[in-house]
């Protein structure tokens, strides 16, 4: 069977831009030693780093590149065929690309609003799921991405990469040995120095841009010429601020850390101080405390001054009684009560070994080291301090289930409004 006629018989005609690629044969035909065939959807900046990842590792076939912006497409996919791998597919509908059989894996680096549709539609369609941080949107979006996983039986890796950087495990090793004695308190941070993102005005959409396939799932909107590719960070509707941005890595790392799941309550203040009449509608400012049973996690976001704490403008910081653990990249320093610095690991930051035990959980059916469990829990920090903050108010948690107690305001943020017909169901 020629491409042509792969194409044809597979029904995904539509949605191919063909580039030159082979059709590439499913796992039980393939046997489970083989290379994983993978798909990245969503390519700017985070999607090509995926790649730049992806090409240094034996095991993975990037067999298929899906994106709506043409010119990112061709952009990556030289970029993959310039490493010396073999020459992707160019897809530009993801409903597409979940219906090709040769297909194991998406990893899914597309806006925030995409993550828990896209990762639903995937295991769905019988594809291992890496989906890129923040887990979800929304706190509702998570529990469903749980629920989709282990019913149709998929591995999803969430993109908090630090729990498989061998320095970072040391670490929360040596926290769960006592290093620093009983850890109380964690101080997760993140340091920028961000330029306005203006005033934007509704413009023709570019040719080279599929607009209604970008926006998806969220409700239609105008294009604004100041939205795509990066500042939708900064809108409620598309995406979560710094906090589901950035501070997930913090969070999700202190959470590990000290060992707790759900908090009890939550507390956030800030602002939008530094350019008060652009569009942003997410805080540029902001704190937000999670208080769990006998410990607790503060966060500090700035986006217009890059110093931070401990001489590092990101970071997360342990506190015991017999010292402090701090996490620096991939590595850690331990400095005693006096603030005498006893011990310092270095370790790499890369994310080669994330990818690589997405593709190991795969072939051996385990969970994975950021399973999509404890990908919700941590986002869900992100959403419960975003939420305190819009609503002005402090949450109550049920510390079983996570879930907003007696504030329906806050709990009215839990879920999202979809555009008709894309509605996520598991």
């Amino acid at each position: 069977m020629n491409r042509r006629e792969f194409v044809k018989n597979t029904a995904v005609g539509a949605g191919i831009m063909s580039l030159g690629a082979e059709a590439f044969q499913p796992r039980s035909v393939r046997g489970a030693n083989e290379k994983v065939v993978m798909a990245v959807v969503g390519l700017n900046i985070r999607g090509g780093q995926l790649c730049s990842s992806l090409v240094k590792l034996d095991q993975a076939e990037i067999g298929y590149l899906c994106e709506v912006d043409e010119k990112v497409l061709g952009r990556v996919t030289g970029q993959v065929e310039k490493s010396g791998r073999r020459r992707p597919e160019g897809v530009r509908d993801i409903r597409k690309l979940l219906e090709i059989p040769g297909l194991d894996a998406i990893l899914v680096a597309m806006p925030n609003h995409w993550h828990g549709p896209a990762t639903i539609m995937g295991v769905q369609a019988g594809k291992h799921v890496y989906c890129e941080k923040p887990a979800c949107q929304t706190p509702e979006e998570g529990e469903m991405m749980i629920a989709a996983a282990r019913k149709y039986n998929k591995v999803v890796q969430i993109g908090m990469q630090r729990r498989s950087m061998p320095g970072v495990q040391e670490a929360v090793q040596k926290l769960r040995e006592g290093v620093i004695g009983n850890v109380t308190f964690a101080r997760g941070w993140y340091n920028n120095l961000r330029s306005t993102i203006g005033n934007g005005k509704v413009a023709p959409v570019p040719s080279h841009l599929d607009f209604s396939l970008w926006q998806g799932p969220a409700p239609e909107r105008p294009y604004k010429d100041n939205l795509v590719h990066y500042n939708w960070h900064w809108f409620w509707h598309w995406g979560n601020g710094e906090l589901g941005n950035n501070g997930i890595h913090a969070l999700d790392v202190c959470r590990w850390g000290l060992g707790v799941d759900y908090p009890t309550r939550v507390t956030s203040g800030g602002g939008k101080y530094r350019f008060p009449t652009d569009d942003q509608e997410t805080p540029d400012t902001h704190t937000a405390t999670f208080d769990f049973d006998g410990k607790s996690i503060t966060w500090e976001g700035r986006s217009f001054h890059k110093r931070g704490f401990e001489g590092n403008g990101f970071g997360m910081a342990f506190y015991g009684d017999g010292g402090t653990l701090l996490i620096d990249g991939g590595g850690y320093r331990v400095l005693d009560m006096k603030d005498k610095e006893v011990a310092k690991v270095p370790g790499s930051g890369a994310q080669e070994p994330h990818l690589q035990n997405f593709m190991d959980c795969i072939k051996s059916g385990k969970r994975p080291n950021a399973d999509v469990e404890d990908g919700h829990k941590s986002t869900l920090l992100c959403h419960l301090g975003n939420i305190a903050w819009r609503t002005e108010s402090t949450l109550k948690i049920d510390p079983k289930t996570g879930h907003i107690l007696k504030n329906k305001p806050a709990a009215a943020l839990w879920g999202r409004e979809y555009r008709k017909g894309w509605e996520p169901k598991v």
